[in-house]
């Protein structure tokens, strides 16, 4: 059952939404302090949909049936972060997912990425990414998976045979972009609604799998031509979190409108754009859409493109295709998008790089063509920028001069290695061939250097010892 695949071990009262399970992480690669050297595979113990709860008595359950939702949630996360250009954000989306471990969950986050990080970059965040939940059925791993620069915009491609590979070993699944920080109210909120969606469509799981909870991302509109200093503060003022992929008036039913069907209508709305950057599913939703006629969700397809002109999409690009765009399209998957009316506000998420409210209004954006609209000018790389004091000190050169101060203590035989693992998935095709000779030799350098960090079981040398990402 649809419910029950996000529960992991029996029951003795009511719903329980958490679940047991040490599933191994991605390549069997772990990361944190807190897990077993030898995690323990859990069947998986299924209820059916009969045992599940009115509503009212679901909300009260989850608060004191067990210590939280995500107890036991075995949930995969794949990003897609092409280089270093967003890791300022990729940093803070790491943390959120930490958190849901924090929360009770085993997470395992696969960083699907182009470019080899240092050895100093990881001991720097294998510092920050320990989970320390006590529990068995807790934990969190990170592992970056190298692909080709070849695969450019179809590195957001990579997630969904990672998901349908290791479709048994998790209960939740989810794609992100580098940008968005998902919390663990979010998905608890995700598993509260897809229950209650079941429910409301009297258990009829196939009915169910037409349908999937949804996120609407948000940013802060700052004043766009103010930089906020002491002296400015008072400009943020009237700040607040604005939707400005939804920016249709009225917003009702031009942004925003409630779902068409008659069993979700009154509880549930949906965006008239549907976009997210990222989707949540259940083990049983990505069965469902798997074998769903015309769907094929586990198959990597191409944007559709204009018939006499390919290159151009005429549904959005590849990652809005992958995202969003193969799973609620009217001609593709069509999977109504559902956003409680009750809980909307829990299943939004914050746009880390919080610029794109500024291109509403632009000519070329939306509202565009209003008289006396401002040209939505990009940059052409020739752009010179005034950078920060440089005696900041900096998160990595302060872990740095650290551990230059302690003294380098390999043990004999070296203790096993715990923390971010990266691993070489690049595929030697010819896209690999054409890149050049500068990246091909960085690329075996950090893989070396990070291989005998492992074998020492996570001590830096001084070599290692150097300020660069």
């Amino acid at each position: 059952a649809m419910a029950s695949m996000i529960i992991s071990r029996a029951h003795s009262e009511g719903i329980e939404l958490g679940g047991v399970g040490t599933a191994g992480p991605v390549g069997g690669l772990r990361a944190g302090g807190n897990q077993p050297k030898q995690p323990q595979s859990h069947p998986i113990i299924d209820r059916q949909l009969p045992a599940l709860q009115p509503i009212p008595e679901l909300r009260s359950q989850t608060k004191s049936a067990q210590p939280s939702v995500l107890d036991g949630v075995r949930i995969l996360v794949a990003i897609a972060s092409y280089d270093f250009a967003q890791f300022i954000h990729l940093e803070e989306v790491l943390d959120a997912y930490l958190d849901m471990c924090a929360a009770g969950a085993k997470v395992d986050v696969v960083v699907h990425e182009t470019q080899p990080w240092s050895v100093a970059l990881i001991d720097l965040l294998n510092t920050r990414l320990i989970c320390h939940n006590p529990s068995p059925n807790a934990g969190f791993t990170v592992t970056v998976s190298l692909r080709s620069p070849s695969l450019r915009l179809n590195l957001v491609d990579c997630h969904r045979k990672l998901f349908y590979d290791r479709l048994d070993e998790y209960d939740v699944f989810i794609y992100s972009e580098d940008d968005l920080r998902v919390t663990p109210k979010t998905v608890m909120t995700y598993i509260y609604e897809t229950s209650r969606v079941q429910q409301l469509v009297g258990g009829d799981l196939k009915r169910a799998s037409e349908f999937n909870v949804g996120i609407v991302r948000y940013e802060y509109n700052f004043p766009p031509d103010v930089v906020i200093t002491d002296k400015t503060r008072h400009a943020s003022l009237n700040t607040t979190r604005v939707y400005w992929e939804h920016s249709w008036h009225p917003p009702i039913p031009k942004s925003v409108d409630f779902v068409p069907q008659p069993e979700l209508s009154q509880h549930y709305v949906h965006m008239q754009n549907h976009h997210q950057g990222m989707f949540i599913a259940t083990r049983d939703l990505l069965k469902a859409w798997r074998d769903k006629p015309g769907c094929n969700f586990d198959e990597i397809r191409q944007r559709p493109g204009m018939k006499d002109r390919p290159s151009q999409p005429t549904e959005g690009t590849q990652r809005v295709w992958m995202s969003s765009q193969m799973l609620h399209g009217g001609r593709h998957c069509n999977v109504q998008q559902v956003i409680p009316v009750d809980n909307f506000g829990q299943l939004n998420v914050l746009h880390l790089p919080n610029k794109n409210y500024r291109r509403v209004g632009k000519k070329g954006r939306l509202g565009g063509n209003k008289e006396g609209a401002k040209e939505n000018e990009f940059s052409d790389g020739s752009e010179e920028f005034v950078g920060a004091d440089p005696s900041l000190l900096s998160a990595l050169y302060l872990h740095l001069e650290i551990k230059r101060a302690l003294p380098i203590v390999v043990d004999d035989p070296p203790r096993e290695y715990e923390g971010i693992h990266m691993v070489d998935d690049i595929e030697r095709d010819g896209g690999f061939n054409r890149q050049s000779r500068e990246y091909k030799r960085e690329l075996e350098v950090r893989l070396k250097a990070f291989q005998d960090y492992v074998a020492r079981g996570g001590v830096m040398l001084e070599t290692d010892m150097i300020d660069e990402r």
